[in-house]
């Protein structure tokens, strides 16, 4: 054998095997991460499951007992959860609690460790400098966690879905489609908070640059976020109205305001004299107003809702690329 044969043979013998690329890097390095989001899809799925199977059905034969089922007489006993149900509500909660925790959760991680880290050890320029741009490296600190996020979502949406739509008997009058939790885990708006989160994360460890300072002001962005929109949500569709002569219209759908009516047909504050014909008077009473939103109007408010996420988000994924590129110049 000679020495380039050798050579030749040595060489072949050491190169990498597996596979390689950003892709892979990004999934190797944050492979923590990955198990992390794995197991919290699996715990939310195997609540799911289980309120859709056993828990439901010990649930509703929990009901019949009480009388409280669609063809029963109802009582007093139906004022108050038993103890199936309550289990049955406890792995609904779970299941979609834990997604709607998740964006705050990817916010923190996308700061902390996905790029905080990497600039703080260097870790990010020792990578520019060699064979990867450094936009070709925020382009992939973005889109693979975002496939892998969608992914994850998306199968767990459509598992709330199914629940959701196969426990009217039990959700009624304890469970409102409106409420935060579900509203946000049986429509795209999950999807949307969670690269909300990748992208307000990414672009705090841009701008800080350290691990911790990053995470923290990550997870406060992303939580007054979610509190603003969350405060908007029911301006985001118009509204429709009942009217009763009498007294309040019944609480119903997604409450938006409510109040007093004049003569005049003007909207005032509730005077608070509903059964006092004089104070009615003197105030101008002639009626009372409810804005809500109906069922039908989930749709609407979750895809408004939805595109407003997903505009934010991109305008910080444009602010991160653009801060990258002032910092690094011509590489990007």
């Amino acid at each position: 054998m000679t020495a380039a044969t050798a050579t030749t043979t040595a060489t072949t013998g050491t190169a990498p095997r597996g596979p390689r690329g950003l892709t892979w890097l990004v999934l190797r390095l944050h492979r923590s991460a990955l198990w992390f989001w794995t197991m919290l899809l699996a715990v939310s799925a195997g609540a799911l499951l289980w309120a859709y199977g056993p828990g439901a059905d010990a649930a509703r034969e929990e009901f019949r007992r009480m009388d409280c089922g669609p063809t029963g007489t109802p009582s007093l006993s139906c004022d108050y959860a038993g103890p199936a149900y309550q289990n049955y509500d406890l792995a609904l909660a779970l299941g979609a609690g834990l997604l709607t925790v998740a964006p705050l959760l990817v916010a923190a991680w996308a700061g902390g460790a996905l790029t905080g880290r990497e600039l703080e050890h260097g870790t990010a320029r020792l990578a520019w400098v060699q064979s990867v741009s450094p936009a070709r490296w925020l382009t992939a600190k973005l889109a693979v966690p975002a496939v892998v996020l969608t992914t994850g979502a998306l199968a767990l949406t459509a598992l709330h879905r199914l629940v959701w739509a196969s426990d009217g008997e039990l959700r009624d009058g304890w469970r409102e489609w409106h409420d935060p939790t579900p509203y946000v885990a049986n429509g795209p708006l999950l999807i949307a908070y969670l690269l909300l989160g990748l992208a307000v994360g990414v672009l705090a460890g841009l701008l800080l640059g350290r691990a911790l300072p990053a995470l923290a002001v990550a997870a406060l962005t992303q939580t007054a976020l979610l509190t603003a929109l969350t405060a908007a949500r029911p301006h985001l569709w118009p509204a429709e109205t009942l009217v009763d002569k009498e007294q309040y219209p019944d609480w119903i759908g997604m409450v938006v305001g409510d109040g007093a009516l004049t003569a005049d047909g003007a909207r005032i504050d509730d005077p608070i004299c509903v059964d006092d014909a004089r104070c009615l008077a003197e105030h101008e009473v002639v009626g009372f107003y409810r804005d809500y939103h109906p069922s039908g109007h989930f749709w609407p408010l979750q895809l408004m809702e939805t595109g407003i996420v997903l505009a934010v988000a991109a305008l910080a994924v444009l602010a991160a690329f653009r801060l990258l590129r002032r910092r690094t110049g011509a590489a990007v």
